[in-house]
């Protein structure tokens, strides 16, 4: 098994236990792919649900460029209802979790 494989395990896993979600593995994998090496990075790999200069980035890089999304008040609550169902007090949230939740919630699984 890959190490982009355990990930994904990993990952799911996160969704199942941590989110209630069950996950479409398919989107998953893909999300993960698109995510590219920083799910290789300690710190690029997971998402700090404190720090607003990281969530302006997931808003902007994430929602905005690769979703395709109009900046708005709706990309802020998405996110702040990700962190939640992610649980606030869950130290590592996953990027490819959290990037999973959000095209799930604006229905933009064609992207991948």
């Amino acid at each position: 098994m890959s190490k982009r494989d355990e990930l994904i395990v990993k990952y799911a896993a996160d969704l199942k236990d941590k989110c209630g979600i069950n996950p479409d593995m398919d989107l998953l994998t893909k999300v993960t792919i698109g995510c590219g090496p920083s799910i290789y990075n300690k710190d690029a790999a997971t998402v700090s649900g404190s720090d607003d200069s990281e969530l302006a980035t997931v808003k902007n890089n994430f929602l905005i460029k690769k979703l395709g999304l109009s900046d708005g008040p709706k990309l802020d609550e998405a996110i702040a209802s990700v962190m939640e169902t992610y649980g606030k007090s869950n130290r590592n949230k996953y990027r490819a979790v959290v990037y999973y939740m959000l095209t799930k919630h604006f229905g933009k699984e064609s992207i991948y």
